[in-house]
């Protein structure tokens, strides 16, 4: 299965995980998610989710190291400061957050399940792939900072 590691761009990940959402909350009853205030709920979810997302890039952009996912081994600098400290991939749980608040603008609890394959998915053929790199690259300094930063929240 390694053939499959740091293939698709997680970005178009998002789009296909949120196309097969939408497919699904076509196909199955929709449900009442924040009852009245579905709409406003998602917006919410999604805006926070970019936030997230933006903050990791900015902190990449800060510390003038590679924003590409595809190629983990162009880190120059082990950014574990601001949004990192909280998570060691802000931009993976931005898309998380903005694929869940999609599935809650879609009335779709059904839809919301494919949000645990983009994890499932990210975990196995992204950041683990992108961890091994790092910890190839930055050592006890990785190791030390994977201690004490969980890979999500």
């Amino acid at each position: 299965m390694r053939e499959l590691e740091l293939k698709i761009p997680p970005v178009v990940l998002m789009g296909v995980f949120a196309i097969g959402m939408w497919l699904l909350s076509m196909q199955l009853p929709k449900q009442a998610l924040f009852a009245n205030g579905s709409t406003i709920a998602a917006v919410v979810i999604v805006i926070l989710g970019a936030l997230v997302a933006v903050s990791g890039v900015l902190a990449f952009r800060k510390a003038r190291t590679t924003v590409n996912p595809m190629e983990p081994q162009d880190a120059s600098t082990l950014v574990n400061s601001g949004v990192y400290r909280v998570t060691r991939n802000p931009m993976y749980l931005g898309f998380l957050l903005m694929l869940v608040g999609y599935g809650v603008f879609l009335q779709s609890a059904y839809s919301l399940v494919l949000c645990v394959g983009f994890i499932l998915y990210m975990n196995r053929f992204q950041i683990e792939p992108e961890e091994r790199f790092l910890e190839a690259q930055f050592h006890n300094e990785f190791v030390l900072y994977k201690g004490k930063v969980r890979r999500w929240i």
